[in-house]
């Protein structure tokens, strides 16, 4: 509820400012729950001399369903003598130069979207190149899962704990490789059970897009961003 308070805001601008000798950014919504909060917030963030702000184009309250105001994005990058980032839904290639295009930032926040394609920078700079996109195989996905599964969990647990805990990131991929995957894998219990699933589906060689739409579209240019 910060985003509700500008004076509070100001106020701790004023001291983190002070506070920090080097780089100081930040990042915010637009608005707790509207919009137009933006505009009284942007004079504060130059003011205490941010060196570069991440504009998420939501409100608090929109959490994350649909409705990402690139507009409002653009409207800081205008108003800001700093570096903006854009930040909200980018989650593939064309999603990310369209969103560079309207809002003119400086570069792209990245965030829910890298879980399911942790190879979305190397493309979105492939993009940027007006290189072919390289996509990775059903078994580089499956390597990608295994690292996520050593990373994650913790050995000493029980494994129906450590399947679990893997379901949060089979949420986001299971959106980019078939429904069918995400409703089995979302009942499995067992951990030999839930490798069984994913080398079913995925113990191939064929390329794949991870975006959740399985969107390629005409790539327009933008200018040196920073990704």
């Amino acid at each position: 509820g910060l985003l509700r308070d500008l004076p509070l805001v100001n106020r701790i601008l004023g001291s983190l400012r002070e506070a920090i000798p080097g780089r100081f950014t930040v990042k915010t919504r637009i608005g707790f729950d509207d919009p137009e909060t933006l505009d009284a917030l942007l004079p504060l963030l130059a003011r205490h001399g941010v060196d570069l702000v991440t504009v998420h184009g939501r409100t608090v309250t929109q959490k994350y369903r649909p409705g990402v105001r690139q507009d409002r994005i653009a409207d800081a990058v205008q108003a800001l003598p700093m570096p903006v980032l854009a930040n909200g839904d980018v989650d593939s290639p064309a999603s990310a130069l369209q969103c560079l295009q309207v809002t003119e930032a400086r570069g792209l926040m990245i965030g829910r979207a890298t879980i399911r394609n942790p190879w979305i920078f190397s493309q979105i700079r492939q993009a940027l190149a007006g290189e072919s996109i390289s996509l990775p195989t059903g078994r580089d996905v499956l390597a990608y899962i295994y690292d996520i599964f050593e990373t994650v969990c913790d050995p000493l647990v029980n494994e129906t704990f450590q399947v679990q805990r893997m379901k949060k990131y089979m949420g986001f991929l299971g959106q980019a490789i078939d429904p069918s995957f995400l409703h089995n894998i979302l009942r499995i219990r067992a951990r030999g059970d839930f490798f069984a699933l994913c080398h079913d589906y995925l113990d191939h060689s064929e390329p794949m897009d991870l975006s959740p739409k399985n969107v390629m579209a005409q790539l327009p240019s933008v200018e040196n961003p920073i990704v």
